[in-house]
């Protein structure tokens, strides 16, 4: 570095240079815990960590091959391919034959495409490579399985609010940080608060905000901030886990938590027409006839969204998520229709009962199609008297026992299946 270098960002100039410096994973380290154990072995095997940004897992990676004294090779799955890993392979034959380990750090392992980790596993299976992936996204979904056998899933954890205060405190007093600046101990609360576990984020936010006011004031760590938006990964698992939330919240009548789940997905970036997809999913699944109004409400919340846009169109969708929460519910229908599907699937594909069958021209009817239908508004009993089902079939799939609406539903099935089953008596 030379005089005309800028300084490192205050992120990486903090990074931990020992585990004791390592701030938070409790449960993976400090005295007994597994990491600890396998790192004093001096056996390091494959890992993936997993785990939300900011929380140290490139910092960890780099801990480990110290501990363990193994050469280093840091690669991000963003950028390299698999000719990068064959120059890491080179390398670490080379210094395999001076009897040094080699570990190779691939951040962003999800970025990898199966043909691209596959390349990874010979090297691995074979121990030339000790392989340390890094991820943000679950890796029972991004990481070939293949290569997933081969290596330990470490879960790295979010920082907690105290972990991350603390940090910001050792910022503002270590050499390396920025000794000569002060903050206000409420600027410090928020910023731990607005950080979401994320130490990265937090560091650059306070040496932004030492720029702005002296001390550092909670209005400079605002603008220093930005807006603050939720954590939520659009295509990952916390968006599913999210929207999860929501559906179920909804289902189990809980109004607050449902509003709240949706702000959190709004607010995080989520497309609101896909949201209001969901929201008319739950009014058919979770409601059903329970209340019929609300499929029709849900749907009006997804035509408003469309037409108006976000924000203003957000609001449509918190009113039918209200209603939807406060709503009777139902899932008759729901587990009916999965009845009949199962019972499609899995039996044969029998005739329809000629009676049934539509009679458009006289060779039709000549072979009996239609012949005995009992139209209703004629024939009532006897309407009810014919089968409607394939010879020999009988089902029981729709069993009304929702709340609101489909009582009403409820005693008009019993009186129907009274109704026809007196019709089949009589004849």
């Amino acid at each position: 570095m030379t005089l005309f270098d800028p300084p490192a960002p205050l992120a990486e100039r903090l990074r931990p240079r020992t585990l004791a410096e390592v701030v938070g994973q409790r449960h993976l380290l400090g005295p007994g815990k597994p990491l600890t154990r396998t790192l004093a072995s001096k056996r390091l095997g494959s890992f993936i960590l997993w785990g939300p940004p900011g929380v140290g897992k490139t910092t960890l990676a780099r801990l480990m091959a110290a501990e363990v004294d193994a050469h280093f090779i840091a690669l991000s799955a963003v950028s390299a391919g698999v000719k990068d890993v064959r120059e890491a392979t080179v390398e670490a034959e080379r210094l395999r034959g001076r009897g040094q380990k080699t570990i190779l750090f691939l951040d962003e392992i999800h970025r990898f495409n199966k043909a691209q980790q596959d390349a990874l596993l010979p090297h691995v299976e074979s121990g030339l490579l000790t392989l340390i992936g890094a991820t943000t996204e679950n890796p029972s979904f991004e990481v070939n399985p293949a290569l997933r056998s081969r290596a330990r899933t470490l879960v790295l954890e979010a920082l907690t609010p105290e972990d991350v205060r603390g940090l910001l405190e050792r910022a503002l007093s270590d050499a390396r940080g920025l000794p000569n600046v002060t903050a206000e101990p409420e600027a410090l609360d928020l910023l731990a608060r607005l950080a979401d576990g994320d130490a990265r984020r937090a560091l650059s936010t306070l040496e932004v905000a030492s720029t702005l006011a002296e001390p550092i004031t909670p209005e400079a760590v605002t603008e220093a901030f930005g807006r603050h938006l939720p954590q939520m990964d659009k295509g990952g698992e916390d968006f599913y886990n999210l929207i999860s939330a929501l559906h179920k919240s909804v289902r189990a009548s809980h109004v607050d938590a449902s509003l709240y789940w949706l702000a959190r997905m709004i607010e995080g970036g989520a497309d609101s027409l896909y949201v209001a997809r969901r929201i008319v999913r739950m009014a058919a699944e979770d409601i059903g006839l329970a209340d019929p109004q609300a499929l029709r409400l849900a749907v009006a919340a997804r035509d408003t969204a469309e037409f108006l846009g976000s924000p203003e169109g957000d609001l449509a969708l918190a009113q039918a998520v209200v209603y939807l929460a406060l709503a009777p519910k139902s899932n008759s229908v729901y587990t009916a229709w999965k009845a009949a599907l199962s019972a499609v699937r899995e039996g044969e594909s029998l005739a329809v009962p000629l009676h049934l069958r539509n009679a458009p021209t006289a060779l039709m009817r000549s072979q009996g199609y239609g012949q005995s239908y009992a139209y209703y508004f004629d024939d009532p009993s006897g309407s009810f008297a014919q089968n409607y089902l394939p010879h020999g079939v009988e089902l029981n799939l729709y069993s009304p026992n929702g709340e609101g609406w489909e009582n009403r539903m409820a005693e008009r099935w019993r009186k129907l299946r009274e109704a026809h089953g007196e019709a089949l008596d009589r004849t």
